[in-house]
């Protein structure tokens, strides 16, 4: 599927994998709508061809809004790409010194990495299956991120790997919902990509991590992110197939 003369939203697109999604679905001619919270895109690139619009992916009407938004657009072309990479990752065991894992927590990560990514999905793939066929009935394609953490959760990461793991479970389904409106849909489970959260730690640290990396023994950028989601949009037989990014990373349980 081509990009030029079409719409395109991407969720968490102030920084990280969102920031360079954004910038890589611009570059390629789409028309993007970048979502994430208020605080966030106080600080988010400003970038030719990327508006932003202050959205909470859980609340259905706020993402309801800022789809209209991005199948209204003033160019008039349609919508036909979502790449979903809103998330957050509090890490807490199930059992601590600190006692039980707190539910409210837990509930949080699902409701914004599983709840929030199905809510944008459902609402975009409405306006999506409402344009003009392309070649053997296509309408768009979504991808997911998931994580490497849906396969193999490390210590503390119940709840994360509990919202990843969800999101692999809803790729088949999806895309066979979808099927008939010509919506495809994929995910990316990324391993260790050096985004802004990893930017808190030491450079030691860092280096630990990508010493585990098989190879290329390295962290993985948000624009290797951003240039497989080109690749998954690009081909049009990829469907309901989860890709791991990871250099053959397979996480240790700590």
């Amino acid at each position: 599927m081509q990009l030029v003369d079409t719409a395109a939203i991407v969720t968490g697109a102030a920084s990280g994998l969102g920031a360079a999604t954004a910038s890589a679905l611009a570059a390629q001619g789409a028309t993007v709508v970048g979502l994430d919270l208020p605080a966030s895109l106080e600080t988010a690139p400003s970038v030719e061809g990327v508006t932003y619009v202050p959205t909470d992916v859980t609340d259905p009407e706020q993402v309801a809004a800022a789809v209209a938004t991005a199948a209204e657009n003033p160019e008039g072309v349609p919508l036909r790409t979502v790449v979903n990479c809103a998330g957050i990752g509090p890490s807490a065991r199930i059992l601590s010194r600190k006692g039980p894992h707190d539910l409210g927590l837990y509930a949080k990560i699902i409701q914004v990495n599983l709840i929030g990514t199905f809510n944008v999905l459902t609402l975009a793939a409405e306006r999506i299956a409402q344009t003009p066929e392309l070649e053997h009935g296509a309408r768009g394609v979504v991808i997911n991120t998931a994580s490497i953490a849906a396969f193999d959760g490390q210590v503390g990461q119940a709840a994360y790997s509990s919202s990843k793991g969800g999101v692999v479970g809803l790729t088949l389904p999806a895309a066979r919902d979808l099927a008939q409106y010509g919506i495809r849909v994929n995910v990316i489970a990324p391993g260790i990509v050096e985004t802004p959260m990893l930017a808190t730690v030491s450079e030691e640290f860092r280096a630990g991590l990508a010493a585990g990396v098989p190879f290329p023994q390295r962290l993985a950028r948000p624009d290797e992110y951003a240039q497989l989601a080109l690749a998954i949009i690009d081909h049009d037989y990829l469907n309901g197939e989860v890709i791991r990014m990871d250099g053959a990373l397979r996480m240790a349980p700590r």
